[in-house]
C-alpha cells in the first residue's frame, strides 16, 4: 500500500484539510508531521464545519490511525481544547497517537514572538503570535522543552529552571517585561502533561509498523512550500519545512518509504501576512475572490491577499517536493470571471524571467506577465463529473497543466465532502 505526503504547492491555505479529510476515507492512518496551531485546515461534512489546527484532517474518522508526529510544536492548552471541542461533537479520539519527541510550545515563546515582531518594525514577518518560531528556535538551540518532559516533575523542573535563565534575562533586559516564574508553568504544564500522557506513543515505530503491515498512510503537512524555511520566500517563511522531504523528519521515516507526493493548489492564489506577492490584486477582483472564496485565515481571522494563479511558483513547487499530480481547489471562485488570467513569466528591470526565484530582491520588483484565458461564467458547484464542466474550465486545467508539467488529478468546486470531480488515478 501506498504512503503519500499531501503538501501545500503556494503560500498556505490552499484546501489541504479538505482534501487531507477526503482521502482519509480509503486510508489507515494520517500523520502531521510539522508546523503548529499557526496552521489552520477547514474541514466540511454534511454541511458542519470543522476547524482544526493541531489535530490531523484525518480524526473525523473514528476507524482510522492519526498522529501527531516529532517534526510539530505543540500548544498543549489548545490541543486539549480542540481534542474537547471534538469530543463534544460527538466524535471519540481514541485513536489520536501524540509523539514524545514533539516539542512544546510554552508561555514564554508567544511573548517573544510578540514582543519580537513589533520589534522589527517595517521588516515584521505577520507572525500569528502563536510562539511557534520561538519554540522552534529552541529545538534547535537545545532549550527546547518536550512532550514526555511534561510528565516528570524533576525533569521537567530542571529544564524550566535552565531556559529561563535565558529567558527571563531577554525579556526584562530587551523587552522591559515581568518575565515567567517557573513554579506558575510547572503546576500548570504538568496538568497538561496528566491529560495528554494517554495519548502519547512512539508514533515513528507505530508508522513504521504500519508501513511494514503495507497499511495505506497518508502523511499531512501545515502551511505551504513557499513558506518553507530553506525553499520558500525568505525571511516571509514559517519556521518549519512544509515541503514533502519535511515528512520524512517530522514524522520519523526513511525517504525510500514515500510513494507519491500530491500537491494542493488554488485555482488562483492567496497569501497571508507580509512578503512580496508578484500576482497580487489590489482591486475589485481581488476583492471578489477574497469574498467568494472566504478568504479569511482560520487560525487568525486576518483577510488573505489574492491574485491570480501563478504558474512560475508551481512549477518551483512541483520541482522541489517532487510532486506526482496536484489536486486544484476553489475553482468555483472563478465562476463570474469574464477573462482568467495566469502568469507566466516576471518581468524584473530589463530581465525576463520565466523560472521562479527565492530571491527577495527580484521578487519585489517583479511585474508579471499573463497569458488570458476565456472564463465560464456558469456555476461550478454542483458538477460531480469532469466531463460535466464547461470547456472553457476543462481549458483552464489543461493550459495550467502544460505550464506547470504535472497533471491535476482532483479538482474541488466548493467545501463540502462531495463537491470534488476526479480526472484521474492519483494513487
Amino acid at each position: 500500500m501506498p504512503a503519500i505526503v499531501l503538501v501545500g504547492a503556494q503560500w498556505g491555505d490552499e484546501g489541504k484539510g479538505k482534501i487531507t479529510d477526503m482521502l482519509a476515507e480509503g486510508v489507515d492512518m494520517i500523520v502531521r508531521y510539522q508546523g503548529g496551531a499557526n496552521a489552520g485546515h477547514t474541514v466540511v461534512v454534511d454541511g458542519e464545519e470543522y476547524i482544526l489546527h493541531l489535530l490531523p484532517s484525518g480524526v473525523l474518522y473514528p476507524d482510522k490511525l492519526c498522529a501527531i508526529g516529532d517534526g510539530v510544536v505543540i500548544d498543549p492548552k489548545t490541543l486539549i481544547e480542540e481534542i474537547e471541542n471534538i469530543k463534544k461533537r460527538g466524535l471519540p479520539l481514541e485513536n489520536l497517537r501524540i509523539s514524545g519527541n514533539a516539542h512544546v510550545v510554552m508561555p514564554y515563546h508567544k511573548s517573544l514572538d510578540a514582543l519580537e515582531e513589533g520589534l522589527k518594525g517595517k521588516h515584521k514577518i505577520g507572525t500569528t503570535g502563536r510562539g511557534i518560531g520561538p519554540c522552534y528556535v529552541d529545538k534547535m538551540a537545545r532549550l527546547g522543552i518536550r512532550v514526555r518532559d511534561i510528565f516528570d516533575y524533576e525533569e521537567f523542573h530542571g529544564r524550566l529552571e535552565h531556559t529561563l535563565k535565558y529567558k527571563n534575562l531577554i525579556l526584562r533586559e530587551i523587552f522591559k517585561h515581568d518575565g515567567y516564574d517557573a513554579h506558575t508553568i510547572l503546576e500548570e504544564y504538568l496538568e497538561y502533561g496528566k491529560y495528554l500522557k494517554p495519548f502519547v506513543s512512539d508514533t515513528s515505530y507505530i508508522i513504521h509498523q504500519a508501513l511494514r503491515d503495507e497499511k495505506f498512510v497518508l502523511f499531512e503537512g501545515a502551511q505551504g512550500t513557499l513558506l518553507d524555511v530553506s525553499h520558500g520566500t525568505y525571511p516571509y517563511v514559517t519556521s518549519s519545512h512544509p515541503v514533502a522531504a519535511g515528512a520524512c523528519v517530522g514524522a520519523g521515516i526513511g525517504p525510500t518509504k514515500i510513494d507519491r507526493v500530491l500537491g494542493i493548489t488554488k485555482a488562483y492564489t492567496t497569501r497571508v501576512g507580509e512578503g512580496p506577492f508578484p500576482t497580487e490584486l489590489d482591486g475589485e477582483i481581488g476583492e471578489h475572490l477574497r469574498a467568494k472564496g472566504s478568504e479569511f485565515g482560520a487560525t487568525t481571522g486576518r483577510p488573505r491577499r489574492t491574485g491570480w494563479l501563478d504558474a512560475l511558483l508551481l512549477r518551483y513547487s512541483v520541482r522541489i517536493n517532487g510532486m506526482n499530480s496536484l489536486a486544484m481547489t476553489k475553482l468555483d471562485v472563478l465562476d463570474e470571471q469574464k477573462t482568467i488570467k495566469v502568469c507566466v513569466a516576471y518581468k524584473v528591470g530589463d530581465e525576463t524571467i520565466t523560472e521562479f526565484t527565492t530571491d527577495f530582491r527580484k521578487l519585489v520588483e517583479a511585474v508579471p506577465v499573463y497569458e488570458e484565458l476565456p472564463g465560464w461564467q456558469t456555476s461550478t458547484s454542483h458538477v460531480k463529473d469532469y466531463r460535466d464542466l464547461p470547456q472553457e474550465a476543462k481549458n483552464y486545467i489543461k493550459y495550467v497543466e502544460s505550464q506547470i508539467k504535472a497533471p491535476i488529478s482532483i479538482i474541488s468546486v466548493g467545501p463540502g465532502r462531495s463537491q470534488t470531480v476526479i480526472l484521474r488515478k492519483f494513487v
